[in-house]
Order: C-alpha cells, then sequence, then structure tokens
C-alpha cells in the first residue's frame, strides 16, 4: 500500500557534489558517541581563520580555580573559515565516525552508474535507489527529465522478485561512493553545529547535535521512511572540528519540497529520544506551523458520525492513491547535475548579537529570584512528595519486570496545583540513570496531555506518531495500535521494549460512548501488549463516573495527592530560593499560610512571591534612579509586598465582578462550579446547570427563577466573561465554561453575606 507522504513529498532530483574517498571499515549502527578523543589535541595540520569573536569576561580579583581559568580563557564564535569552509552556528555537517579515518578528496559531480563517467550531460536520480543516471545511457534512453515519481530499470526489476546485477566499473576506474551514500550506510555521521569555540592549545571544538538514520533508531526504518530522511536526535557531545568534513542540508518538509537540487539534502521532520525511544514532531519543538495534510481520515470513514467507533476493531481499509499520482511532481524538472558546485534551499540561522551591557549585567538577587519562581523553570529537586513518589516508582518497576507487565494502570488524583505531573516526570528522570546503568530494562516512555489534543479521538493518532515517527489519521492509527498492542504485531524488528504512557487530565478524554478510554485501558489487559497507562486527573470519583468495564480496569490501583499545607508550600518555595538571600522568612510564611488557607495551590504560592519580588525590584530600581534617595530601601521582600501581590491576585476585577453581583448571579456561578467538582469537566450544558441550579435554590429556601432568567443571567456574565458561552440558538443544549479558576469563584463567593450557605458548595 502506498504512503501518502512518499507520494506528495518524492525525493527531489540532486546536484551531486560530495567528496570521493576509499570505502571505509563498516560499523554496526548505533547512536553517536564522541568520534574524537575527549582531551583537546593540537592541530598541526589545519589553521582557522575567526569571525565575530565574542569579547572575553573581565577578571575578578578573587582566586580561581584551574577550571575556572580554563574556561575563562575560552573564546567562543559565531562563525569560523577552517580548512578552506566556512562555519557557522547552527549549520548541518558530516562528521567523521573514526579518528584514523583517511582523508579525503573534494568530488565535484557523482558518476553514472552506467558508465561510471560524469561530466555536463544531463543526468536524473532514482527515486528508490538515489543512484544517478545520464539520459542516454538508459535504456531505452530519454530526451528529457520526465515529470512525477522515477525509478530506474535495476530498482524495477527487484520489485518483480528478479535477480538483478549492476554493472562493475571498467579495469582502473574505482566506483566512487558520495557522502550521502557513506551516511545512508552508517559509514558517516551528520550533527548540527551548535557553538564553536577555541581551547587553551589553539585547537577549535564545537558541541554539536547528532542526526541518526531510521536504521539506527530502535524501530528501524519503516515502509513510510524516505531514502533521504533522518531524525534529530536529543544527543549532543563536543568535537574537534577536524572531524568535520562538509557541509549537508538537512531541511524541514516545506523546505525540501522545495529544493530541487543538491546530493546533501536531507528531509528531517522528527525529533528521536534515545533514552525514551519515541519520536516528537520538530514542529511542536520549533514552534513552526504544522502541515495537516496527512492527518486526514477521508479513506478510513466508515460512516457519517465521527463519534461511531465501537469496540470492535477498526476494519482496515486500502488506501486509494490514483488521485495523489495523477498530480505530476516538480521532482524531476531539473538535472540532477545541471548546477554543480552550488548549494540550494539552506535556511542559515540568524543570529543577534546581545549587547555589551546585557552580556556584563550581573543578575541582583531579585532577579535571580524571580528567575528561579517562574513556573517554567524546572526545579532541581521536589519536596514533600516523597512518599507519593516512592509509590509510583515502586509501581513502574513492577510493571515492567517480565513476569508483571500485563494489565497494570495507575490513577493519580488530586487537586490542581499539588504536584502530580511533575512528581511522575521527577521518577522517570531517576529511573533514566538506573536504566542507563542497568539495573532495570529499557523502556519506552510516552507523555500526552489531553488538553492539546483537539477531540479526544486524536490521542490514537499521538500515540502512533510517538512510537512509529509517522503522521496518520485517528481511524488508521487505532487499527495499527490494536495489532501492535492487542495481536503483538510490533512496528521494528527488535521493538518489544514495555512502554510507559502517561496520560495527563485523562478526565478529557472521555467521549459520549467512552470508547477512548476503553480502548486505551483495554490494551495492557492483552497478554503481548507490555503497555502501562498512568493516568492523572483533578476528579477523586472519576472511575466511579465511568462505565463498569472502564472503572474496573481504571481503579484497581490510585495514588491521592493531597493539597499542601501551609508547611509543605513554605519548604517548596524555600527549597527554589535556597542560595538566594531576597526574601523575608515571615513573607514566605505568610504567602504559604494564605494560599494554603484557599486552595493549597503550589503555583499559586509561586507566582505570588514572584510577583512580590517584581515590585521590590520595581521599587529598589526606582529609588537608585533618584540620587537623593539612592541608600533607602531594603533589598528583601517582605510582608507589605507579599500582602501587595495577593491584593492583585485575589482582588482582580473579575473577583472583584463576582463580588458585586447579583443573588442569582452567584447561585449560577456556584452551580457551575458545583456541577464542575460533581462531573469532573469542565463543560456543563445549560440543561444541567438548569438543574442543578433548582437543586441549590429548593435546598435551602430560595425561590427558582425560572429558565428564561437563567438565560438572561448567563448572558449577562457571557458578556463579562466571566464564563464562556456556546455560539449559536442551542438555548438547553447550549455548553457553558468557566472562564476563570473555580478557586477564583470560590475565594469570591465564600465569603457572601446576603447567601451564606454557599460556601458549602463551594
Amino acid at each position: 500500500m502506498a504512503d501518502k507522504r512518499d507520494l506528495q513529498t518524492p525525493p527531489k532530483k540532486r546536484s551531486k557534489s560530495s567528496r570521493p574517498s576509499s570505502d571505509p571499515k563498516s560499523s554496526s549502527p548505533s547512536l553517536p558517541p564522541t568520534p574524537l578523543s575527549a582531551t583537546p589535541r593540537r592541530s598541526t595540520r589545519r589553521r582557522a581563520s575567526l569571525h565575530f569573536p565574542t569579547p572575553p569576561p573581565k577578571k575578578r580579583k578573587t582566586p580561581k580555580s584551574t577550571a575556572e581559568k580554563k574556561q575563562k580563557q575560552q573564546v567562543f564564535y559565531k562563525k569560523v573559515v577552517y580548512d578552506g569552509g566556512e562555519f557557522e552556528v547552527g549549520d548541518d555537517v558530516y562528521v567523521k565516525r573514526r579518528e584514523d579515518e583517511d582523508e579525503v578528496e573534494v568530488q565535484v559531480e557523482e558518476q553514472c552508474r552506467v558508465c561510471f563517467k560524469s561530466g555536463k550531460a544531463v543526468m536524473i536520480e532514482c527515486d528508490d535507489c538515489l543512484c544517478g543516471f545520464h539520459l542516454k545511457c538508459l535504456k531505452p534512453p530519454l530526451k528529457e527529465v520526465p515529470p512525477g515519481d522515477w525509478v530506474c530499470g535495476f530498482c524495477e526489476a527487484r520489485r518483480l522478485g528478479k535477480e538483478v546485477q549492476l554493472p562493475t566499473p571498467p579495469k582502473g576506474k574505482k566506483l566512487v561512493r558520495t557522502f550521502r551514500e557513506k551516511l545512508l550506510s552508517s559509514d558517516l555521521w551528520a550533527a548540527r553545529i551548535e557553538s564553536i569555540w577555541k581551547e587553551l592549545d589553539g585547537t577549535y571544538w564545537c558541541r554539536v547535535r547528532w542526526y541518526v538514520i531510521p536504521e539506527e533508531t530502535e524501530a528501524g526504518r519503516q515502509p513510510h521512511n524516505l531514502r533521504r530522511e533522518i531524525y534529530r536526535t536529543n544527543d549532543s557531545a563536543n568535537i574537534e572540528m577536524e572531524s568535520i568534513l562538509q557541509h549537508c542540508f538537512v531541511m524541514n518538509p516545506r523546505e525540501y519540497a522545495k529544493a530541487n537540487e543538491g546530493d546533501d539534502v536531507f528531509l528531517c521532520e522528527y525529533e528521536y529520544d534515545i533514552h525514551w525511544y519515541s519520536f516528537k514532531r520538530l514542529a511542536e519543538i520549533d514552534g513552526d506551523k504544522e502541515d495537516d495534510d496527512a492527518e486526514s481520515d477521508e479513506d478510513w470513514k466508515r460512516d457519517k458520525d465521527s463519534d461511531s467507533d465501537t469496540e470492535e476493531e477498526v476494519e482496515f481499509e486500502e488506501e486509494s492513491t490514483k488521485n495523489i499520482l495523477a498530480k505530476p511532481s516538480r521532482a524531476h524538472e531539473l538535472a540532477a547535475n545541471s548546477h554543480k558546485g552550488r548549494f540550494y534551499g539552506l535556511q542559515k540561522i540568524g543570529m543577534k548579537q546581545i549587547p555589551k551591557h546585557v552580556r556584563c549585567h550581573k543578575q541582583t538577587a531579585l532577579e535571580r529570584a524571580k528567575s528561579t519562581l517562574l513556573l517554567a523553570s524546572l526545579p532541581k529537586s521536589l519536596p514533600c512528595r516523597d512518599k507519593e513518589m516512592l509509590e509510583i516508582s515502586a509501581f513502574i518497576k513492577g510493571a515492567i519486570s517480565d513476569d508483571k507487565c500485563l494489565g497494570r494502570c495507575l490513577y493519580i488524583h488530586g487537586v490542581p496545583g499539588t504536584g502530580k505531573t511533575m512528581s511522575v516526570l521527577a521518577v522517570m528522570r531517576n529511573l533514566r540513570s538506573e536504566v542507563d546503568a542497568g539495573s532495570i530494562r529499557p523502556y519506552c516512555f510516552i507523555e500526552i496531555n489531553g488538553l492539546k489534543l483537539a477531540s479526544p479521538e486524536n490521542i490514537y493518532r499521538v500515540i502512533y506518531e510517538a512510537l512509529s515517527g509517522h503522521r496518520v489519521g485517528w481511524k488508521k492509527a487505532l487499527h495499527l495500535l490494536n495489532e501492535r498492542f492487542s495481536n503483538g504485531k510490533k512496528f521494528g524488528k527488535d521493538d518489544d521494549k514495555p512502554c510507559i504512557l502517561l496520560i495527563d487530565e485523562l478526565d478529557l478524554l472521555v467521549t459520549r460512548n467512552q470508547s477512548v478510554l476503553y480502548n486505551i485501558l483495554d490494551w495492557p489487559t492483552k497478554p503481548n501488549s507490555k503497555l502501562v497507562v498512568i493516568g492523572i486527573a483533578n476528579t477523586m470519583d472519576l472511575p466511579e463516573k465511568l462505565l463498569p468495564r472502564i472503572s474496573s480496569r481504571m481503579g484497581i490501583q490510585r495514588l491521592c495527592f493531597g493539597p499542601y499545607n501551609y508547611r509543605q508550600l513554605q519548604e517548596i518555595i524555600s527549597s527554589r530560593l535556597r542560595g538566594i538571600d531576597a526574601f523575608e522568612k515571615q513573607a514566605i510564611e505568610f504567602a504559604s499560610r494564605k494560599v494554603a488557607a484557599i486552595s493549597g495551590d503550589a503555583r499559586r504560592a509561586l507566582e505570588i512571591c514572584r510577583r512580590a519580588a517584581e515590585i521590590t525590584d520595581y521599587r529598589i530600581k526606582k529609588l537608585i534612579s533618584t540620587p537623593k534617595n539612592a541608600s533607602e530601601g531594603k533589598a528583601l521582600v517582605g510582608m507589605a509586598e507579599v500582602e501587595a501581590a495577593i491584593q492583585e491576585m485575589f482582588q482582580a476585577p473579575h473577583i472583584q465582578v463576582m463580588k458585586t453581583c447579583s443573588k442569582l448571579s452567584k447561585i449560577y456561578l456556584t452551580a457551575m462550579v458545583y456541577e464542575l467538582y460533581k462531573t469532573g469537566m469542565g463543560e456543563t450544558t445549560f440543561e444541567k446547570l438548569a438543574m442543578t441550579v433548582y437543586n441549590l435554590c429548593t435546598s435551602n429556601g430560595e425561590a427558582f427563577p425560572g429558565h428564561d432568567m437563567l438565560l438572561k443571567v448567563g448572558c449577562k456574565l457571557g458578556e463579562c466573561r466571566i464564563i464562556l458561552c456556546e455560539s449559536g440558538a442551542k438555548h438547553r443544549l447550549q455548553k457553558l465554561q468557566l472562564n476563570f479558576p473555580s478557586d477564583d469563584v470560590a475565594f469570591a463567593l465564600k465569603e457572601s453575606k446576603e447567601l451564606p450557605w454557599l460556601a458549602k458548595y463551594l
């Protein structure tokens, strides 16, 4: 069956320019370690001219260790001219696999695979074997480069099962191998330069990020892999500039589709995690716009209802490729060597030079406190969750053992901001070192956040893409995942490792017939699945709200994360500020007690302290700017700044609106929070909400206002953006959702004097 991506983005005809050399010794496919010795050595053969050097740091009066002196004398560069070639940060290059590899000569053109000659005659490249042929050497000869995909006669004969013997070079002539051929046969490496510097002994070094070919991944080469496709890894190393041979050009799919020349052009769409053996699209990492052409399920639709998937396996149907094949391709419009010596499609990374006053600025204690208190900054340790992390670690170790990797699911629940996701990720980081040491067996790890899914069914294609590095529609992905986990069919020849699947915001996968959750939780029960599922949600009783067939698989093992008390919050903040003298002890305790009394959310406590540091830093800088007040003002965050930050957070405009709204609006919002706590779902319908309002009013002696009045109240709250209302005149089926956290609603309405009974529902 033809693959859509193979048909839509075929390998292009390139100008064959690389360097010939003697065939290097073969080596087994593996991820690249540092190719040269770790100790810098002086190069007597090569010299480099440098551009745009970064000024060395100023000398300090305090004594320095040997390592600090060595680091100080290293000079970093944006660009160097080395051995006649210009290399810049962000360039993609070929790298030697062995230090003792023979020197190579520059190859201008590739040889024809029939006559073994090169020249100005037009050549065409086979889309299957990537060999170049003169048009006149083909049988029958071609007058011009044909449009669309083209396969040579040798490859066509192989597809028919015939024995093919390629022509051999005449006596005295040797078949030249290009750098592209060496890379795709694991005789060279490809890498991206991340930094360049000069060592003390005069040698030039660079830090590179490695690429790997599909054969070097755990899944191996798959039918959907293009011949020129490689993967970027998360592995880096420091190498000498001597090991770099020449440039190659690694492009994303959009750039690759536009590049028609160059033998050293490769496609890279995914990053491969060498630790967890999983794939992730570079568009998600680098922030590029996603191409949704391969995500269509047009050929997999069985009916018009998108929610009609059942528990049975989806029947596999062959994809129709007639329309795709009918479209002409521009792959062969330009000849293979018509523009030799020129490079096309190289998109170099632009670099902005950082001003000197920014480079040399030393951060103050308050500035360091602000950066370390950011929610995006990853802490070195996660305090106050040691017991829960031990339970998670014991569960994973027991689940991936040879005799217990069957039917294991762990459900983790707790209020928001209690460290559920961070605890699991911290355990995974700790287990990685044990995997590297060989104390536990290797396994694959996939992390999925339900908030990032456009629909619950999209989780199938996300899982399949992470395992195989290939995008398909969700129905086809469901079929392929059923083959893997239910029938034991593996994606790769060595693909027998256990798989840990972490699903955050699990409650967002609930559908009308709950088939998505059923399929995911049913896979671990199969004998050959080797799948372990860890689900995280904020709802405690989510298993009880699901169908019995799902709750029986999901609710066996649970782990509850309770809210933090003020001592734990104080320890969390202090651990982040360790070594930074920016806060008074009473200020941290005050912020911790205030947050613990409301929600126990560690994220709120960190945000309050960060905002208090910003207020203090602004006040200090304002005083310093005034000469007469330069000596005034303390540099520590006190209780006054924390109180100001709390007032900003808990007396925001939306909270003031909720505090001063009508009685019926307060009951309306309380019903939405109560419905959220009861169902665990962020969305509700007007019909369900009206029933909840009716129950609250009748239970507390309030008169039910009627549906018409409730519609008017909802419209007013929607105009104020307190709630989000679905557009359209759906009336009782209209979907509603809070636009702010439920904690804000509880804080605003708990102390209502006219409706004191609201507190017991918040």
